[in-house]
Formats: structure tokens, C-alpha cells, sequence
């Protein structure tokens, strides 16, 4: 089975359509301020009707309060949230149970006892994110962590890896990790917030060919 690809904060049709005619499963859409790649709802919304069936739209939030992650999800209609702050595993699961919508949370690998700490989420969310620790912003720093970290680790949940993946770096990302879903965001950009279509394309080729 091929490995699932995310392309994350992408902004503009022109890459969007160059995910999705790469090979990308899921693409990821980003509304948080601080963030470079941010988009208004109603942008995300826009971006988010020229998906194809085949593909799912990934909402990426962090720390959102109630109201705003409700709005974000009646506007924005996405097949997933990411939960990408502090969250707790008991309101991601209560906003997965009222909305039926996958949640994802995504969490930075700082040692092992991160990994460890990552059973409290077992049944309460549809996969976790293995990230580069939050530094200034909560991700897409284009810093990867130590991914020997994840040898032996019993997963229980479904998974992916993020953290400073580039087209270079993928292939033995998949190699070392056995990571079923990878995603990448700031190794794909020629400016911060500023996706490449070439740099896309090459990931995908990369990670489908690894």
C-alpha cells in the first residue's frame, strides 16, 4: 500500500491543483494568524470546494475556542481537523463526537516519554501527528526530530510523520519510521508561507517511489 501524503498550508488554487495532481491524499489548510500559510475561513472554504471526492481537506487549528472551531467547521466543511495546540484528548474528542468529522492532533516529539504520553489519546482521536517540537510557532518550522525515537514504539493508533520533510529527506523518513501517512509543509516552500509547485511535485514523486 502506497504511503498517504498531506501537503500542508497550502493558499492558492494554482498549488492546490498542483498537490492533488501529484499524488497528494490529504491537504492541509491553515487557520491560525501567527502562521504565515493562515487563511481566513472564507478563503479556506473557497479553497476547500475545488477538492476533488478524492481527495481530503485537512483544517488545521490550534488552542480555537468553542465558537470558533464550530464556525471553522460549518464554513469550511473539512473531511478532518488537526488539532495542532494544547488541546486535551477529552474536547477533541467531544468536538469529534458532536461534529462526526476525523480528528487529528498532531504532537511534538520531544523524547520518549512523549511517545508514552501519547496513549492518553487512544480511542478519542482517528490519528496522531509525530512533529518537531513547537518552537516560535506550533509547527512548520522545517526542523525534523529524532525519528530513531519511533523505533520499537507500539503504535495502537493510526499515524503520521511531519517535521522538516522535503523531497530530499522523505525517502528515508519512510524507510527508517514505517510511517503509514507523511506531511509536509515549510520544505516545499521558496518563501515562508509560499509553496512551490516543483518542490510539491518532487515530494510526492519521492514518497510514492520510497
Amino acid at each position: 500500500m502506497s504511503v498517504q501524503i498531506k501537503i500542508c498550508g497550502l493558499s492558492t488554487p494554482e498549488t492546490l491543483a498542483a498537490a492533488v495532481d501529484a499524488g497528494a491524499t490529504h491537504v492541509g489548510l491553515i487557520h491560525f494568524e501567527k502562521s504565515p500559510r493562515h487563511l481566513s475561513l472564507d478563503d479556506a472554504a473557497k479553497l476547500r470546494a475545488r477538492l476533488p471526492e478524492t481527495v481530503k481537506a485537512v483544517l488545521l487549528l490550534v488552542n480555537a475556542d468553542v465558537q470558533t472551531t464550530g464556525k471553522a467547521i460549518d464554513l469550511v466543511k473539512p473531511d478532518v481537523v488537526q488539532f495542532h495546540g494544547n488541546e486535551t484528548p477529552e474536547w477533541i474528542a467531544l468536538v469529534r463526537e458532536k461534529t462526526g468529522v476525523e480528528a487529528w492532533k498532531a504532537l511534538g516529539v520531544k523524547n520518549a516519554q512523549t511517545l508514552e504520553k501519547s496513549r492518553r489519546f487512544e480511542g478519542l482521536v482517528d490519528r496522531l501527528l509525530f512533529d518537531a517540537p513547537a518552537q516560535a510557532l506550533p509547527g512548520g518550522t522545517g526542523q525534523t526530530f529524532r525519528w530513531d525515537l519511533l523505533t520499537g514504539f507500539e503504535h495502537r493508533i493510526p499515524w503520521g510523520l511531519a517535521g522538516g520533510l522535503s523531497s530530499e529527506n522523505v525517502a528515508e523518513a519512510i524507510r527508517q519510521t514505517g510511517t503509514e501517512l507523511v506531511d509536509a509543509s515549510s520544505g516545499l516552500e521558496s518563501a515562508p508561507g509560499v509553496k512551490d509547485v516543483d518542490l510539491i511535485r518532487a515530494f510526492c514523486k519521492a514518497a510514492l517511489e520510497a
